[in-house]
């Protein structure tokens, strides 16, 4: 069996980070993907999956990521039920054995439309010409 996803995307919120009684760190963000194909009124549309991340990787991710943050994220879909008010409730996340940073520190991302797909870039060179 293969439980495995890799997701592109960029952070809604600044990572929260949070310690657990053993001291291990953890932290969570959601992060946003767009979705491949145009809606009726011709706008993309986007996902907005939780993340959550342990130990050091949670640090880093804690100290350079910010909202905005252009990462990539390789890890396992977890499902975690619990109780409230009588109800069961269902909790869908991804855990991340991996979190990749694609935008450089002090960078501003910007996106522009390009065939109907969305391009991430940076404001510095964006006008060089690319050699391939």
């Amino acid at each position: 069996m293969l439980n495995r996803v890799i997701l592109i995307g960029r952070l809604t919120r600044d990572p929260e980070l949070k310690y657990i009684p053993s001291g291990t760190p953890v932290a969570s963000f959601t992060l946003a993907v767009d979705r491949p194909f145009l809606n009726k009124e011709g706008e993309r549309e986007a996902d907005f999956i939780p993340i959550v991340v342990w130990r050091k990787q949670a640090e880093n991710c804690a100290n350079y990521l910010g909202k905005g943050s252009l990462v990539a994220v390789d890890g396992r879909m977890q499902v975690r039920t619990y109780e409230q008010d009588g109800q069961r409730r269902y909790i869908t996340e991804v855990i991340a054995d991996s979190v990749r940073f694609l935008d450089r520190k002090g960078e501003q991302s910007t996106r522009t439309a390009n065939s109907g797909f969305e391009q991430y870039g940076t404001d510095a060179g964006a006008d060089d010409d690319i050699p391939f």
